[in-house]
């Protein structure tokens, strides 16, 4: 029979993986508690960085549905939970491995689809959402601006036309 702390432990893990919008596996193997603290502050306001058992977590996991991760759930095992973007927490993991080379990324899951640790790095390499908000703005600004300038450029031609053609006309007509 399993034991209420163990139980109440699941439950929040199971609760954390149900309101994250995104969760990453890491293994932090010979990272200092100063490097942990570090690597929490570098995620953001919109991660919380939890050192977690493998079977309790794999429990929650399977029961938020998720059960792409259980294979990853060997040697020490921490999860980043986002709640945010995820492109910033996955550049804030990103950006600290590279600092720390014993941090490794093993893979996660981002809104029930599972993510290998490439795929992670290449959502680090995104712009932010805002960033990319910003720019589609633009572009459909700029779409805009050149359908204006196309349909007020058909009438112009046309009475450029009907002018060339009046002219024409006439000059047709006093040369007769």
């Amino acid at each position: 029979m399993a034991r209420p702390d163990k139980s109440a432990a699941v439950a929040e893990l199971t609760d954390k993986f149900r309101s994250s919008n995104a969760a990453v596996l890491t293994e932090y193997r010979g990272l200092t508690v100063a490097q942990l603290k570090q690597l929490r502050r570098s995620l953001g306001e919109n991660a919380q960085y939890a050192v977690v058992k493998n079977t309790l977590t794999k429990i929650a996991a399977n029961e938020a549905g998720i059960t792409s991760l259980d294979d990853q759930f060997a040697g020490p095992t921490a999860v980043a939970f986002i709640t945010g973007d995820p492109v910033m927490s996955a550049k804030g993991l990103r950006d600290f491995a590279k600092d720390n080379p014993n941090l490794i990324i093993k893979g996660g899951v981002l809104d029930g689809k599972a993510l290998s640790a490439d795929e992670i790095k290449k959502l680090a390499d995104l712009e932010s959402r805002e960033v990319l908000l910003a720019k589609l703005a633009g572009a459909m600004k700029g779409k805009q601006s050149q359908a204006a300038a196309l349909f007020q450029a058909l009438p112009s031609k046309l009475v450029r036309t009907v002018d060339a053609l009046r002219a024409k006309q006439a000059e047709q007509g006093g040369a007769e």
